[in-house]
């Protein structure tokens, strides 16, 4: 039950992002030191993007990259600002997952070792069982070949009867 309540979370938690994303893209133009680090930001990537583009498709790399002009840097600083948003909520969001599915599979690996250890014993006090009925029957076994079963629960001396003048009387 829990596994569909994290996913619904999950989602639920995504979907609120966007709009948080979208409103700090909005007031990402309007801070004038926020607007200038943003813009600085979205050249970077600019540069970094069309370079890239270039070694892709095999054009010369030592070309002059023209910068953007402002407002379509805050527009692409403040798109970015918004995917790097909703791509951190996501990402932190498959971390939590992923670290509860292994406190979740350690939990069952531990009451799997737990299970095999109770195993383990049991088989050991069933051996130590079967040792100690095994010396019983040796010890039954030894007691029969002596003297025999008449000698185990004497026989002879319960059907021999003495008189007072020693000599015994079969009956």
């Amino acid at each position: 039950m829990i596994l569909p309540v994290a996913k619904l979370g999950t989602l639920a938690l995504k979907t609120f992002c966007k709009p948080i994303a979208k409103r700090l893209k909005k007031e990402a133009g309007l801070h004038p030191k926020f607007r200038h680090f943003i813009i600085n930001i979205a050249q970077v990537n600019h540069r970094f993007t069309t370079q890239m583009q270039r070694r892709i498709y095999g054009h010369a790399t030592d070309v002059a990259i023209r910068p953007l002009n402002e407002e379509k840097a805050v527009q692409a600083a403040a798109d970015l600002l918004g995917e790097l948003f909703v791509f951190t909520v996501a990402g932190a969001a498959v971390i939590f997952e992923v670290q509860r599915s292994s406190r979740s599979e350690a939990r069952k690996e531990e009451l799997r070792r737990q299970e095999l250890q109770t195993m383990k014993q049991r088989d050991e006090e069933l051996a130590r069982e079967i040792e100690l009925l095994k010396q019983r029957l040796e010890e039954i076994e030894q007691q029969t070949k002596g003297p025999g079963l008449s000698g185990i629960f004497n026989f002879r001396n319960a059907h021999a009867h003495t008189n007072e003048d020693g000599k015994g009387k079969q009956i």
